[in-house]
């Protein structure tokens, strides 16, 4: 029982890593239709992948890890998942901040 929630933990924690991958895309893609007036954009969200690949990777390790049959191991992947997915959400919410209002 312990396995499927960590399990669902982990998942929504990927999906929220997932989501700023996302959302930074759709903001470089953006930019570079913007052209030079893009530029800044395209420079931040530069700056931003790593953060976003980190997240979205140590997310994937840890719905990896809810897979084993221990109860320890179930509670170090749902550690990693949502830890990975709250520090996504942040990452997000920061990013969407910075450009706010702008269109």
């Amino acid at each position: 029982m312990f396995g499927i929630v960590a399990a669902v933990v982990a998942l929504v924690g990927l999906l929220a890593a997932l989501g700023h991958v996302g959302y930074l895309a759709m903001l470089n893609n953006a930019a570079r239709k913007r052209g030079l007036s893009g530029t800044a954009t395209s420079d931040y969200v530069s700056g931003r992948w790593k953060v976003a690949g980190g997240t979205a990777l140590v997310a994937l390790i840890g719905l990896l890890l809810t897979n084993a049959n221990s109860v320890p191991v179930d509670v170090v992947g749902l550690l990693l998942g949502g830890g990975a997915g709250i520090a996504a959400k942040q990452a997000l919410d920061s990013t969407r901040e910075q450009f706010r209002g702008i269109s």
